[in-house]
């Protein structure tokens, strides 16, 4: 296989306030068996203590060359990877990984990756398999887009021709694979969204620019899900109430961009009813309301 000392890959690990397990990525990372990658390790602004106890580390007990780069601020996650994406078409990549901190990866998962990128120039945006780190169950298989751009979910368990990938309609950016011609040619990820969403956005405009979404169930990826930003959380709630909106107002037809703003409407009338006569759910009605009001008033960013 000779491309596989010809095509550097650079993986991307944003941080915060989550050492220890950006540490254990690492410490999976060293047993890669792909020989031409180095990681970005981009620091979204943690707390002073993290930063002492991460500037302290000796990263050269690793196999890997690596790069730290300190954000003065939280960027989210499209604004933190985009400055380790940067950095990285800066010093040659051929290829861009993304990987949430809170992964675990398998030592032939670039391998299988690379190999799948490199048998087929549409091959745009590649993802792993990924499993549920405490139950080893499969969570991401590829990612589906409703037909309106304003809902998008994993899969699991996806039926795999004998070629050993699929195509899908998006990768989740928490192990994602892209070629330097995809980035050049559609740009990097809209700091827009802050967090969530922005993955899907991405895939939607490099299928749009001709390139395909590929998941390879050969590279496996565990993930700890959701270390970071807890599902159901506040700000969780906002960031999907909002987001999925924007992303058919960024990048839907007319038909499309109109029915985001009357899900919107119908989303504010429900969490009224929530908010008077379900008191169990006035947080939850409270963050999806300023999430869809901040749709309509065009803020968008950090929460």
């Amino acid at each position: 296989m000779g491309f596989m000392n010809v095509k550097k890959v650079f993986i991307i690990l944003l941080n915060w306030n989550n050492w220890h397990e950006t540490r254990e990525c690492l410490e999976s990372l060293n047993r890669v068996t792909y020989s031409n990658f180095e990681i970005v390790v981009v620091d979204n602004n943690s707390r002073v203590e993290e930063k002492t106890e991460f500037g302290n580390f000796q990263f050269s007990i690793f196999n890997f060359q690596t790069r730290l780069i300190w954000n003065a601020e939280n960027l989210g996650f499209a604004g933190g990877n985009n400055v380790g994406i940067k950095y990285a078409l800066e010093h040659g990549a051929d290829y861009v990984f993304l990987l949430n901190n809170d992964a675990i990866v398998s030592p032939d998962f670039l391998t299988e990756l690379v190999k799948v990128a490199e048998s087929d120039s549409s091959f745009g945006i590649l993802g792993s398999r990924i499993y549920k780190y405490s139950t080893n169950e499969i969570v991401f298989d590829g990612g589906v887009v409703s037909k309106w751009l304003n809902k998008a979910e994993h899969t699991a368990n996806f039926q795999f021709s004998i070629f050993n990938f699929q195509t899908v309609d998006y990768i989740t950016g928490a192990a994602m694979l892209i070629k330097r011609e995809v980035i050049e040619k559609i740009g990097l990820m809209r700091e827009e969204y802050f967090l969530y969403y922005e993955d899907v956005d991405w895939c939607i405009r490099a299928r749009r620019a001709g390139y395909n979404c590929v998941v390879v169930p050969e590279s496996h990826v565990w993930h700890k899900v959701s270390a970071t930003n807890k599902e159901g959380s506040p700000s969780y709630i906002y960031y999907h109430a909002r987001n999925s909106l924007m992303l058919a107002k960024f990048n839907g037809n007319i038909a499309q961009k109109i029915a985001a703003y009357i899900l919107g409407l119908w989303i504010l009338l429900k969490q009224v009813i929530k908010y008077f006569f379900l008191p169990s759910k006035k947080v939850w009605a409270k963050a999806m309301t300023r999430g869809v009001i901040d749709f309509f008033k065009g803020k968008y960013g950090k929460y």
